[in-house]
């Protein structure tokens, strides 16, 4: 039975629509209604009226001048980062790389990761919508929760749901990245994201929001920002939230909270940064589910179905990031980080699925009960040197990192029968106590990379090498006994190279660019092999595009392959091993594109076209096949409108379009195309002197019900139910 509203919650619904009468009144109509006092002369009343202008009605804070600037509409910036290459301009990059800005994830009122992400035509959601824990695909490979960056380091960002309010800036850079960024923890190679922690700006920043999301969700966020010192030297910027309430899956219930602190010194020639967070988020009485079928692909269930009533799951995470940058000269700086990450799990964190579903809606519930934790020590080093040898400018860094990693998991499974169209109450496992240690990774890496500019910087060549080493034990579960090891090391290399040949702001790129995973352990009892332990896989990328930058508007157009090694069963006598020799190919084609097109019109998005293959397979058995929740077409386009009859009015839409798509590796299940709309309105205004902004969405407006993809083979996952957002955010 849903939760009735609290006074506290009706208080903040109020808030939130109380003021819809002054929608249609123009802006002018508040400062003529600021009434005279003794105190203040009528020049002065002019003056702080003529301040108060729509321009100057900003929610976000001023952003941190050392990142890239905003693109015009600012929903992306100009550029990011590059791991050791440092922050460069889009127009700099030899890769595809897009960075969303904080104006972007209040604008659009994300809650999670996904929901900016969402914007991006090259990523898709590989776990439900609403589930607790977010996964990914880029460019048709895997990226796990454990793999996004923070502040430019692996290990380090939250897990599970990966909150935003504290976030800067989320860059996506597309293909492998062992070069710039070291291996991530799982070797992920269609790409990388990085989330960038909030600064205070220059002017002080104290701001409240209210949120409310259907079907019961309600929460606050506060925001302060403060810089001290003489020449503001100082800065502090801090983040809260708290949600409760029910979620869009009937009768559960989801509580999120967050708590973040950013300190940071800007000198002359010193800059330090401290970040310390930690991010709560629990759900009770059922989540989302994804499904395996009996015979077939059946129709996609109502996502408001609750397979899991009775189940509850809860992750935490505590971080803390040191980065410090010291520039000895004009052209020599040294920089180095250290942090620390624990998270925890407990309860139905993963494996929320319904087995074997049939036309009939029959279906097996198989929750686990799960504890688990990973413990992360993350650090860095490096030198970066600007110098010049004739006419050629070099920016050359070196760069150490390492990456420590212990990790332990437990659970217990019961199967229940069970229908989605009358679920009953699963049988849950008994609680597994306390997790052992089951894995220990120590990732590490030296790399070398040097960018050379010619002709005032119209031709840019990058190259670079990173040697690797990865370290790594597993242990069994019940008896703590070493079970595999091993200690290798692997080179990539990368050549880049970006090339300006006209007057008009076209830019040209290439790239070859080595990925890096970690060998898998063979684990098919019945093979010859059982327990092997390979090299670390390497992936390659290649790459070319063009990029058109129109001042206002932006467009990339990407060509790609990407070819990485998977494991395959050989024939070896009357049984057979496991091989590494394997391999999955994907080619691709992205045009992304940014910015206004006029001053009232702003679009984000783009198209992309993934023509995903195995290469090679067992005894050529899916060769030529498409891999699992790989998609040929992939579309989303988003817009914005400042409507012509209230200038504080913007309207906003978008359209998320996803082919057809096999969910086995034989391809022969296959779930239809989809196509979802999302709308929304944000109102800027003042009452009392206070800027106020108010938002709402309506995600999945036709309540769609679809398969969104897969995650494994034969697993198919759903997109959430018609969702209702609204928000007002209050400047002081």
């Amino acid at each position: 039975m849903k939760r009735k509203l609290s006074r506290t919650k009706k208080n903040l619904l109020y808030a939130l629509l109380g003021s819809s009468l002054f929608w249609q009144m123009p802006y002018a109509a508040y400062a003529a209604e600021e009434p005279a006092t003794t105190e203040q002369p009528a020049e002065k009343q002019t003056e702080a009226q003529e301040t108060f202008t729509l321009e100057k009605i900003e929610v976000t804070a001023n952003r941190d001048q050392t990142l890239p600037p905003a693109y015009a509409g600012g929903q992306v910036a100009r550029g990011g980062g590059l791991g050791i290459l440092g922050n460069k301009d889009f127009m700099d990059t030899p890769f595809n790389l897009t960075s969303y800005t904080a104006q972007t994830i209040e604008d659009q009122q994300a809650r999670t990761l996904y929901d900016v992400l969402r914007n991006d035509p090259s990523i898709r959601y590989t776990t439900p919508d609403g589930h607790i824990r977010e996964n990914f695909t880029i460019r048709g490979f895997d990226l796990t929760a454990e793999e996004v960056a923070f502040n430019g380091m692996y290990g380090l960002a939250p897990q599970g749901h990966t909150p935003l309010e504290f976030v800067e800036r989320v860059e996506v850079l597309k293909g492998p990245s062992a070069l710039l960024n070291g291996m991530s923890p799982n070797g992920g190679v269609g790409g990388s994201i990085n989330l960038v922690p909030k600064r205070a700006g220059d002017e002080p920043l104290t701001q409240l929001t209210t949120d409310y999301t259907s079907d019961s969700q309600w929460g606050g966020h506060i925001d302060i920002g403060r810089r001290f010192g003489e020449n503001n030297e100082f800065g502090l910027r801090f983040n809260g939230v708290y949600r409760d309430g029910d979620t869009g899956v009937e009768d559960a219930s989801k509580t999120q909270m967050l708590s973040s602190l950013g300190l940071d010194y800007r000198g002359e020639h010193w800059r330090a940064s401290l970040d310390a967070y930690t991010s709560k988020e629990k759900y009770e009485n059922g989540s989302p589910s994804s499904y395996s079928f009996a015979s077939g692909v059946v129709s996609a269930p109502d996502p408001k179905t609750n397979l899991m009533r009775g189940t509850w799951g809860e992750v935490e995470n505590k971080g803390i990031l040191l980065k410090t940058e010291y520039d000895l000269n004009d052209n020599l700086s040294v920089y180095a980080g250290i942090g620390k990450q624990k998270n925890t799990y407990a309860g139905t964190y993963t494996g929320n699925h319904g087995l074997n579903l049939d036309a009939q809606g029959n279906v097996t519930a198989s929750p686990p009960f799960q504890r688990g934790y990973t413990d992360t020590i993350s650090s860095e080093v490096g030198l970066r040197n600007k110098f010049q040898t004739g006419t050629v400018q070099h920016q050359l860094v070196l760069s150490a990192n390492a990456l420590d990693i212990e990790g332990g998991t437990h659970f217990k499974r019961i199967s229940t029968s069970s229908n989605i169209y009358n679920p009953v109450i699963p049988v849950w496992g008994a609680d597994p106590g306390s997790p052992p240690k089951t894995t220990e990774t120590d990732l590490s890496s030296i790399a070398l990379a040097d960018t050379l500019s010619f002709n005032q910087d119209k031709v840019q060549l990058t190259m670079g090498v990173r040697r690797q080493n990865v370290h790594t034990k597993t242990f069994n579960a019940s008896t703590g006994n070493l079970t595999a090891e091993y200690d290798e090391s692997a080179t990539t290399p990368v050549v880049a190279l970006v090339v300006k040949p006209w007057a008009a702001p076209i830019s040209l790129y290439a790239n070859y660019i080595e990925g890096l995973s970690k060998g898998s352990e063979v684990t098919e009892t019945a093979a010859l092999n059982y327990g092997e332990v390979f090299k670390p896989f390497k992936s390659k990328q290649y790459e070319f595009g063009v990029k058109w930058d129109r001042g206002k508007f932006a467009n990339t157009l990407s060509f790609y392959q990407i070819e990485k090694p998977s494991l395959i069963d050989v024939a070896q006598g009357t049984g057979y091993i496991v091989s590494d020799d394997g391999e999955q190919r994907s080619r691709g084609i992205e045009w992304n594109t940014f910015g206004a097109i006029n001053d009232k019109v702003r679009l984000l998005g783009g198209i992309a076209f993934t023509r995903g293959e195995y290469t090679k397979t067992e005894d050529g058995l899916y060769e030529g096949n498409t891999p699992y929740g790989v998609p040929k077409y992939q579309i989303n386009l988003g817009a914005e409108w400042d409507t012509p009859w209230n200038p504080a009015l913007t309207l906003s839409a978008r359209a998320v379009y996803t082919s057809s798509q096999y969910i086995n590796s034989a391809n022969t299940m296959v779930i239809p195309s989809w196509v979802r709309y999302d709308i929304g309105a944000r109102y800027k205004t003042v009452i009392n002197k206070t800027p106020i902004t108010y938002r709402a969405s309506v995600e999945n407006l036709f309540n769609k019900n679809y398969w969104s993809g897969s995650f494994s083979s034969g697993y198919a996952t759903l997109g959430g139910p018609r969702t209702f957002k609204l928000s007002a955010t209050m400047d002081f």
